[in-house]
C-alpha cells in the first residue's frame, strides 16, 4: 500500500515544515540481489553481506545489507516520505551526521520519515535544506539509520 506523500509547495513550503515530521514514506525490501549489486559496485564484498550460507551462524543470523547501502536509499525512502514541488535542481550537498544503530537484515522492509531543521536560503532561488531522517526497520524496536543530511534545492 502507498501512502500519500506530503507536497511541500516551492521554498516556502520548506520553511513551513521545519520541525515537522514528514512520513513515514512507504515500505521498502531490501532484498540479497541488491545487497549482491552494492557489493560489486562498492568492491565491499565482507562475507556477512554476500554469504548467506557463512552468515547464518554470525550474531545477525542471516545476511546484512551494507550501512552504507542504507545511506543510499534515503533518496529514494526521503521522497517517499515528503515531495518538494517545483523543483527545477536537487543537489545533494553532504551529512552533518551518521549513524546505524541496527543492522538490516535481508529481507527485510525499511521506510523513512524525515524532519526539515533548517532552511537556509542560497542564490539563483535555492534553499539548503538541514533534514534529520530516520530510516526503521520494520518491527524492530531501533532504527537502521539516522542521518542528518544536507541538500540544495533550487526552484
Amino acid at each position: 500500500m502507498e501512502v500519500d506523500v506530503e507536497v511541500l509547495a516551492g521554498a516556502d513550503g520548506v520553511r513551513e515544515a521545519i520541525g515537522r515530521e514528514l512520513g513515514p514514506g512507504d515500505w521498502f525490501t531490501v532484498d540479497q540481489a541488491r545487497v549482491d549489486g552494492f557489493a560489486d559496485d562498492t568492491e565491499d564484498h565482507q562475507w556477512i553481506h554476500v554469504d548467506p550460507e557463512k552468515a547464518v551462524s554470525s550474531p545477525f543470523g542471516g545476511t546484512i545489507a551494507h550501512g552504507f547501502l542504507t545511506l543510499s536509499l534515503l533518496p529514494h525512502l526521503a521522497n517517499s516520505a515528503r515531495r518538494l514541488d517545483g523543483v527545477r535542481m536537487g543537489v545533494n550537498y553532504g551529512l552533518n551526521k551518521v549513524r546505524f544503530p541496527s543492522p538490516v537484515r535481508v529481507g527485510s522492509r525499511v521506510r523513512a520519515t524525515v524532519t526539515i531543521t533548517e532552511a537556509e536560503d542560497l542564490p539563483d532561488n535555492g534553499v539548503q535544506v538541514v533534514s534529520k531522517v530516520t530510516v526503521e526497520i520494520e518491527g524492530m524496536p531501533k532504527p537502521a539509520c539516522i542521518a542528518e543530511w544536507v541538500t540544495r534545492a533550487y526552484f
